[in-house]
């Protein structure tokens, strides 16, 4: 396996620290409001990544900060007349709530900055007494240029370095670059007591503190959205080796960016997406198709368009492997497909597993690895339209494996296809029942026992050829949203949500 490495600009083979297990990182969220898309690209993308490490055997332990005080909480708290603390919980626990929509698993750990403030006032005395940090009135600033390797991670000079609208300007630094490790209290802020005074963390200490403290240095993988490479996690990168004089992190990782018709998106441009309000277009599963199409690394344009082309292209996944299960369950007795055709679809389903471990293994290719499946199921199609008449068990059983395989690699990167059936037959129509009750002349007891019951209808209708109460099934099921598809091992309905 492959890693793109920000640090070195290349991809690494990996080896992680201890063999059979990841130590992890990522970045979580501020919580002063719902998160956006662009975020949740980056939350999914580590997901798929987490996943996929434990697809492949690995123990993972995962872990994800909550920035849960910080200047935008605060402001949004005077705003709304709140404590920082209320509105923090609010938007932790929608952010949770937008992570589960999502089908992301929880964090191994969870820490929130207020409830690692200890361990901040230690690592921040830790860079005083070695030099790194100085204390101003209350304010702590950590030294830039007592630390060698600042910049490695984003490939900047510190000469040619210039305070702008990131860096914090304040005349009483020894260097416009230094950046704050301890505010002072103010007025209105929320504090709490250190050897400097009433204050409060500044951002980038919280995840120096909280991953030596959960995971140890230097742990596995550090992730993030690439608008973090500068200057937050170069920040942490200083802050920790100064402290330690260890490795922070073996294997920076960083996601894409989302654009917006090749924008960055932004409130200030209009083109500001919520999750929330996206997933009330579009169902979990096609949210992560979209965004799997593109590598975690490239940047990702939305729009409308792209997300109906995940949704056509998830409809093709469950319809597949929908009938794939389908045909395991019918008779065939049949003459079988020729003997080197059933060998060639055979292995094309094998190279399918091998296609999509070495495209993930190449830094995490999920486009590739979505590939492979669609081309299985392009085999498989392909499979059954040549030799519909003459599939026999043995050959059902290997369609019935293609759709098992395709459902299993999908849900190795977060894409849950198999509830669907069960989702559709719970919003079958009433109608459904009264129609049942008229071609057959009895009332079923449920949706599902009507479309069973009507199926057994046409059926006996078409042996005897009384195409009035066969068209009659038809058209009547076409009118409550059904579609009656029929093929050589059976009829079978497709039932349309919409």
């Amino acid at each position: 396996m492959k890693l793109y490495n920000t640090m070195t600009r290349t991809k690494e083979e990996f080896v992680p620290r201890e063999e059979g297990k990841v130590a992890m990182y990522v970045c979580g969220p501020t919580v002063y409001n719902h998160i956006h898309l662009g975020n949740a690209r980056t939350f999914l993308s580590f997901d798929t990544i987490r996943r996929y490490l434990l697809w492949k055997g690995y123990d993972v332990s995962f872990v994800q900060n909550v920035t849960d005080v910080d200047d935008k909480i605060i402001k949004k708290s005077h705003e709304e007349g709140r404590t920082f603390s209320e509105v923090a919980s609010e938007y932790t626990q929608a952010f949770i709530d937008a992570m589960n929509a999502v089908n992301v698993l929880p964090p191994t750990i969870r820490p929130k900055a207020t409830e690692t403030i200890p361990e901040m006032i230690d690592l921040i005395s830790r860079l005083i007494n070695s030099g790194h940090a100085y204390e101003v009135e209350g304010d702590v600033y950590f030294s830039v240029r007592s630390f060698p390797g600042y910049g490695k991670l984003s490939g900047r000079d510190v000469d040619d370095m210039r305070s702008g609208a990131r860096i914090e300007i304040d005349d009483r630094k020894k260097d416009p670059l230094d950046f704050a490790l301890w505010k002072s209290a103010k007025p209105g802020e929320p504090s709490w007591e250190s050897p400097w005074g009433l204050g409060r963390p500044g951002w980038h200490i919280e995840c120096s503190a909280m991953s030596e403290e959960e995971l140890g240095l230097p742990f596995d993988i550090h992730g993030g959205g690439v608008d973090l490479v500068f200057p937050h996690h170069e920040n942490e990168i200083a802050q920790s080796e100064a402290a330690t004089g260890k490795t922070f992190a073996r294997y920076w990782l960083h996601g894409g960016m989302l654009q917006v018709n090749s924008e960055k998106m932004s409130k200030s441009l209009n083109n500001f997406f919520l999750l929330k309000d996206v997933l009330a277009q579009y169902s979990t599963p096609v949210v992560r198709l979209f965004m799997l199409q593109t590598h975690y690394r490239s940047p990702l344009d939305f729009s409308d368009a792209r997300l109906e082309e995940a949704q056509a292209a998830y409809d093709r996944l469950v319809h597949f492997i929908e009938t794939m299960a389908w045909l395991k369950e019918q008779a065939a007795q049949k003459t079988g497909a020729p003997d080197e055709a059933k060998s060639a679809f055979s292995q094309a389903i094998t190279s399918t597993r091998e296609k999509f471990e070495s495209t993930m293994d190449d830094d995490f290719n999920t486009a590739g690895a979505l590939g492979a499946i669609f081309e299985l199921m392009k085999a498989a199609n392909s499979f059954y339209s040549d030799f519909e008449k003459e599939l026999d068990a043995r050959d059902l059983e290997l369609l019935a494996h293609s759709g098992e395989i395709s459902a299993e690699l999908l849900e190795a990167l977060g894409v849950e296809v198999a509830h669907e059936s069960d989702e559709h037959k719970e919003n079958y129509p009433e109608e459904v029942i009264a129609l049942a009750e008229n071609v057959c002349g009895s009332r079923p007891a449920n949706a599902q026992l009507a479309i069973d019951m009507l199926l057994e209808a046409r059926q006996t209708a078409r042996a005897e050829k009384n195409w009035g109460i066969a068209d009659s099934v038809r058209d009547g099921l076409a009118e409550l949203g059904f579609t009656i598809e029929d093929t050589s091992a059976g009829s079978r309905v497709l039932f349309n949500k919409e």
